[in-house]
């Protein structure tokens, strides 16, 4: 080859091919390559490839020596350089290869079989689309939806087989209503199961049953099963049903959401709040008005004129203070360092609200006394529930971003894309990038 040919096959990046360039107008008309550098703008970099070590069998991967086919030239969209786009353009041949015999297209240096895009494009187009709308990257990279969706899956999926799949001991269940977004759709609600200690999802499944779960769990083999260690979930109890009725999981404890049991310990309080300030006379209804944020925020959270406020209100009702008092009392419950002091306080907690005329306390205290065990579950194995919620949060920026998804297998594997967040540096995007050789 001579020095200018060089000098392109280095750029181009693949050993065993020479390189000749021209260009190409919007509408495939040939530009003279000695025009001046003005006239070129807006057209088209041709790459055209020539091959001159022996085909690779796409199958096994063997050099073939012998052709049995040789196919019409295709092209695939590549990097722009100067401000042109570029587009590769090759003439494949099909092998006959002796070692698995068969006469597969020969592999392809730089992009995937039945791909149009080379594989450095994709990546970058993957990185793109972390931080920007589906509909802004097509844009960009003038190609359209499904195309950026097709590259980006294609660059996750080389990212995913490069990473060593975790141990899972800690496993975080939760529901997601799809709300709006259910519309035409059999189930409103997806089951997310996702590893506590990495926060990334590890499984998406249409509804929130008990099936839903057992679903996932049937998946699962007898070495997985006894790896795990403890479920975190909310006080759905269809979830809870599912990891008691596998057999293979006695060993596994289950444990509450602290979110979810002050959740519900508020949506207690607040109804205790309206039941009385419903009968209150003008005078306490007047000073209760307005005031339900100050019974759900934590005292600790409150300023010195929010304390007085809330303390009006309380002295003026029993049950109002009783309700209040039991909510504190709960979120201390819940900070205990050890099981025997969580056990103690909620044993206090259980001991007040037990009279059964006050009827929203009578119904919170059924709740937690049927949900003990997997209340005091926190105190032994302290899970880092917090990460179930954020996983929330990257689904909403998640399908925000791309305007909805159908696919929940590509949803599933852009999630744990932006929990993992290989990109969150210059050498992950490095790497990332380092992909596609």
């Amino acid at each position: 080859m001579g020095q200018r040919d060089r000098i392109l096959a280095q750029v181009f990046g693949f050993d065993g091919f020479k390189i000749a360039c021209g260009f190409e107008t919007q509408t495939g008309v040939v530009v003279n390559v000695q025009s001046p550098p003005s006239s070129l703008r807006g057209c088209t970099l041709v790459l055209t490839v020539t091959r001159r070590w022996v085909a690779r069998c796409a199958g096994c991967g063997r050099a073939c020596g012998k052709v049995h086919t040789r196919l019409a030239p295709r092209r695939w969209a590549d990097l722009p350089w100067g401000g042109h786009a570029v587009v590769i353009e090759y003439a494949p041949v099909r092998v006959r290869c002796a070692h698995c015999d068969s006469t597969a297209v020969e592999m392809i240096a730089w992009a995937e079989p039945k791909q149009r895009q080379t594989r450095r494009l994709q990546q970058h187009i993957a990185v793109q689309a972390l931080s920007m709308p589906t509909s802004h990257v097509a844009a960009l990279n003038a190609l359209d939806w499904s195309t950026v969706q097709r590259c980006t899956d294609a660059a996750i999926d080389r990212w995913l087989t490069t990473r060593q799949k975790p141990q899972l001991s800690h496993v975080g269940v939760d529901e997601k209503y799809l709300g709006r977004r259910a519309k035409g759709r059999v189930d409103k609600f997806i089951t997310i199961v996702s590893d506590l200690k990495t926060g990334e999802p590890v499984w998406i499944g249409n509804g929130r049953r008990e099936e839903t779960l057992a679903q996932w769990l049937s998946s699962l083999s007898a070495q997985d099963k006894s790896a795990l260690r403890v479920f975190a979930m909310d006080m759905h109890e269809p979830f809870a049903n599912a990891v008691r009725a596998d057999a293979a999981l006695s060993h596994v404890a289950i444990s509450h959401d602290p979110f979810h049991i002050i959740k519900r310990v508020g949506q207690a309080v607040d109804e205790v709040r309206r039941m009385v300030l419903f009968r209150a006379g003008p005078e306490l209804r007047a000073i209760g008005s307005g005031k339900r944020w100050l019974f759900l925020r934590g005292a600790e959270r409150l300023t010195d004129e929010q304390h007085d406020a809330l303390a009006d209100v309380l002295k003026g009702n029993r049950k109002l203070l009783l309700a209040y008092t039991v909510k504190e009392q709960m979120r201390d419950a819940l900070r205990a360092t050890d099981a025997h002091d969580m056990n103690t306080q909620l044993t206090a907690v259980l001991r007040r609200i037990a009279r059964r005329d006050n009827v929203p306390m009578r119904k919170l205290h059924d709740s937690l006394h049927n949900h003990r065990e997997a209340i005091l579950a926190l105190a032994e194995h302290r899970p880092p529930t917090g990460r179930i919620e954020a996983l929330n949060n990257n689904w909403e920026t998640l399908v925000r971003r791309g305007r909805g998804y159908r696919n929940l297998q590509r949803v599933l594997n852009y999630l744990r894309f932006m929990t993992i967040n290989p990109v969150r540096n210059a050498d992950g995007i490095r790497h990332f990038l380092a992909l596609a050789a």
